[in-house]
């Protein structure tokens, strides 16, 4: 795959390693003839390490053997999570310190993710963009406090802790961005 179709979500191979593009940088030169750069900010899929790539945009990267399966999770036990594919019911399991930093936006209702299979086994998870939540607990809000927008820390089902606007109250569902832990909307 050429470098300047590559796109972040993307899995090629680098190193004889899958690694999936996350961030994708375009330089364009200032002098005539030097070559456009396409520098890649990559996550390993097996460490999990994070892969920086520097490309011209006639260079390539082979794709990784790999596929995307959306799944669903049925249960967690003390070190695996354990999916089951919605298409084929297959069931895949993933270490839960692979996918440490997914795990508090990950409930058995959620749609829209995706297992990361390689070489038949499953080396992760793919989460959707935002999430919906419901918030566990949180201070009461205070009416008339303030005439700029405030903040509160509130608690969600999952124990991930997000700073949501004051008129919030426990119990109400809210949208969770899963790339920066921040919240977005009510649900």
């Amino acid at each position: 795959m050429l470098a300047k179709d590559i796109k972040p979500g993307t899995v090629v191979e680098y190193n004889q390693s899958p690694v999936i593009i996350e961030t994708v940088t375009v330089q364009t030169p200032s002098a005539r003839g030097a070559a456009t750069l396409y520098k890649f900010r990559a996550r390993h899929l097996v460490t999990r390490q994070k892969v920086d790539i520097t490309l011209k945009g006639t260079d390539s990267l082979p794709d990784a053997d790999f596929r995307k399966r959306l799944v669903k999770m049925m249960y967690r036990d003390a070190d695996q999570m354990h999916l089951m594919d919605q298409e084929d019911f297959n069931q895949y399991s993933v270490n839960l310190e692979d996918i440490e930093e997914q795990l508090p936006y990950i409930t058995e209702a959620l749609d829209g993710m995706y297992a990361l299979i390689y070489q038949e086994e499953c080396v992760g998870v793919q989460l959707p963009t935002s999430v919906e939540l419901t918030i566990a607990e949180c201070d009461p809000a205070v009416r008339g406090n303030s005439a700029t927008a405030r903040t509160k820390p509130a608690t969600l089902e999952t124990g991930l802790v997000v700073h949501v606007p004051e008129y919030i109250k426990p119990g109400e569902r809210i949208k969770v961005d899963t790339r920066t832990g921040e919240f977005l909307s009510r649900a």
